[in-house]
């Protein structure tokens, strides 16, 4: 499938993960792929991969997202996808008991500030054209509670949920979609260098999942592909659960 054909994507956290899978998957539907990322080996990598553009940024900063959008237009001329899937779930990102301000902060600042920023540089240049696909990387656990807490990775996704809906109403009428994506737990870096730390941490997950496995990255990265393209044309302020059957279930399978 060539959906996305000769189409921008700017995909933010694109050096490993679902910002990679999704890399991949835009640039087989044809869309030209501007990674961005703060590492610069896995983001140039991603980007060398893909036959596409590398952006350093930090997406927390005000200054490097404008010019991220700026040279993503300057070089293809529109930018007609925003995947801001940049993120972070650091330990000290614990029970709200144990969580400090500090810590507290630099995940609302990289989950939540961020998506605000990609949002609003990337608007004007959909508003500009009369069309656009924002997605924004929300998670499963905006719309659970669960016991072995990660009080601000929760709230800043619930962030996320809250402002999607509210853009996705708001530029509707403009030709621009905003929807937020809610992965339950994916076989990433980042899930792997916080499972492996303590394993009953991820059977107690494992358990509440009824597919039975994590997702994969590329399966996420089929979402994305899905609601930045027309097949998704009356779908935003939207939240797009892919979560295994998580936010579903009472009793799971034996």
């Amino acid at each position: 499938m060539l959906r996305l054909q000769d189409r921008v994507a700017v995909i933010t956290g694109a050096g490993s993960g679902i910002g990679l899978a999704t890399a991949r998957r835009f640039a087989e539907e044809g869309a030209r792929v501007v990674c961005v990322d703060i590492d610069v080996a896995a983001g140039q990598a991603a980007a060398d991969e893909v036959k596409g553009l590398f952006v350093r940024a930090d997406v927390t900063s005000e200054a490097d997202v404008i010019a991220m959008y700026k040279t993503a237009y300057d070089t293809y001329g529109s930018v007609d996808i925003a995947f801001n899937n940049a993120g972070i779930s650091p330990p000290d990102d614990d029970s709200i008991l144990e969580t400090g301000l500090d810590a507290w902060r630099r995940v609302q600042e990289v989950n939540l500030t961020s998506v605000y920023l990609c949002c609003k540089y990337a608007i004007p240049y959909m508003r500009e054209q009369g069309k656009g696909s924002i997605i924004n990387t929300a998670s499963f656990v905006a719309k659970m509670g669960a016991a072995t807490s990660q009080i601000s990775y929760t709230a800043s996704k619930g962030g996320v949920l809250a402002m999607s809906r509210e853009l996705g109403v708001q530029f509707a009428r403009e030709g621009i979609r905003v929807n937020a994506l809610c992965p339950g737990p994916v076989n990433t870096p980042l899930l792997q260098e916080l499972f492996a730390k303590d394993p009953e941490r991820a059977a107690r997950r494992l358990v509440h999942i009824p597919a039975g496995r994590f997702a994969e990255p590329a399966e996420i990265a089929a979402a994305v592909a899905f609601l930045a393209s027309d097949d998704s044309s009356f779908i935003t302020a939207s939240e797009f659960l892919v979560d295994g059957g998580i936010s579903g279930a009472y009793v799971t399978p034996l």
